[in-house]
C-alpha cells in the first residue's frame, strides 16, 4: 500500500513530467523529490520512471502502479466511510421489499427524504406478490416489507402495523361479454369467464391466488400492471384496486361492474425483524408510521408509468 505522499509523487510526475516541476507542485526540494521517486522503484525492485526523454513519464509499470494504488486507496477509504457508518449504528445496506401492488413512485418523497440524511446506507428495493412479500422478510431477503397483504404469518421475532386498506372495483373490458349481463353479477355468471389473476411469488406450498372462484379458469400474470392491461385488453375478468382501475374506468377503456357479492376491502401492512437493528430501519418505520404517510402510499396505488 502506498502512502498519501508516494500516490501525490506519482500522479505530480504524471501530470508534470518533470522532477523539478513535480517537487514545485509538492512544495518540496527537488532532491528530496528524487530521492522519493528511486526509493519506490526500490522498493518494488522496477523500473517506474522512464527518464530517457526530455519529458520524464510513467513506465507501463509505474502506470500500473499508480491506477491500482490510487485505486485501492480509494477503496480503503470508502471502506472507511462504511465502518465509522456501521460503528455510528447505521447499517452498511437496508433491503426494503415492496408488495407488487405498492407503485414505487410512492415511495420517491420517502427516498429523498432519506437522502438528505447522508446516512451512506445503500438501498436496495425490490418487490414481491403477496405471500412472497412476507417470504423475503421470513428468508431474510428483506429488512423491511411494505405494503403486505394477508394477514402477518408465523415468523420469529416478527414486528407488524397496518399500513391502510385496499379498496378493489370489478372492472373489466367495455367489448367483454360479461360488460353486457344484468346486474349485479352473480357468482355464476362470473364463474363462466376467465378470470386473471397475479401470480404469487411465493414458493410456498401453500402459495395461491386471489380473486378467482371455484372451478372459474384463469389467466396468471405477473404484475399488477399486466393483470391491468390483460382487463383492458378483454383477455379476462377481475378485481382491481379501485385507485388503480379509477382513471381508466373514468376514461372509459375498463367498466365497472356490481356484483352480488362484492370483494372485502384488504389490509396492507409493514413487517420487520425485531432482532435486526439499526438507525436506517428504525428511520423508516417511523415515516411510515406516520399516518398521513400511510394514507398517502394507500391512496396513491398506481400503476407506475
Amino acid at each position: 500500500m502506498l502512502s498519501e505522499d508516494e500516490l501525490a509523487l506519482l500522479e505530480a510526475i504524471k501530470q508534470t513530467g518533470s522532477l523539478s516541476r513535480a517537487a514545485a507542485k509538492l512544495g518540496k526540494a527537488p532532491s528530496t523529490v528524487s530521492h522519493a521517486a528511486r526509493q519506490l522503484e526500490t522498493r518494488f525492485d522496477a523500473l517506474l520512471f522512464d527518464r530517457r526523454r526530455y519529458r520524464l513519464q510513467l513506465t507501463p509499470a509505474g502506470q500500473l502502479l499508480a491506477h491500482e494504488a490510487a485505486r485501492l486507496s480509494t477503496d480503503v477509504r470508502r471502506l472507511t466511510q462504511r465502518v465509522k457508518q456501521v460503528a455510528g449504528g447505521w447499517e452498511d445496506r437496508l433491503t426494503i421489499v415492496t408488495d407488487e401492488v405498492l407503485g414505487f413512485a410512492a415511495l420517491v418523497p420517502v427516498i429523498r427524504a432519506f437522502d438528505a440524511l447522508q446516512s451512506g446506507v445503500s438501498l436496495r428495493i425490490t418487490h414481491e406478490v403477496l405471500g412472497g412479500t412476507w417470504d423475503a422478510l421470513r428468508e431474510g431477503r428483506a429488512d423491511l416489507v411494505i405494503g403486505a397483504t394477508n394477514e402477518p404469518p408465523l415468523i420469529p421475532r416478527l414486528r407488524w402495523l397496518e399500513l391502510g386498506v385496499v379498496e378493489w372495483v370489478f372492472a373489466i373490458s367495455p367489448r367483454h361479454l360479461l360488460a353486457k349481463a344484468s346486474q349485479p353479477l352473480e357468482r355464476d355468471a362470473i364463474a363462466a369467464h376467465r378470470g386473471i389473476v397475479v401470480a404469487d411469488s411465493s414458493r410456498r406450498p401453500d402459495a395461491r391466488s386471489y380473486g378467482v372462484l371455484g372451478g372459474q379458469a384463469a389467466l396468471a400474470v405477473p404484475s399488477m400492471r399486466a393483470k391491468l392491461q390483460a382487463q383492458r385488453e378483454g383477455l379476462g375478468v377481475g378485481w382491481l384496486p379501485k385507485s388503480i382501475a379509477a382513471p381508466f374506468v373514468k376514461s372509459g377503456e375498463l367498466v365497472e361492474m356490481r356484483t352480488a357479492d362484492p370483494r372485502e376491502p384488504n389490509t396492507l401492512y409493514i413487517g420487520w425483524r425485531g432482532d435486526h437493528e439499526g438507525r436506517a430501519l428504525d428511520w423508516w418505520v417511523e415515516q411510515i408510521k406516520q399516518p398521513r404517510l400511510a394514507s398517502r402510499l394507500v391512496r396513491g396505488l398506481s400503476i407506475d408509468t
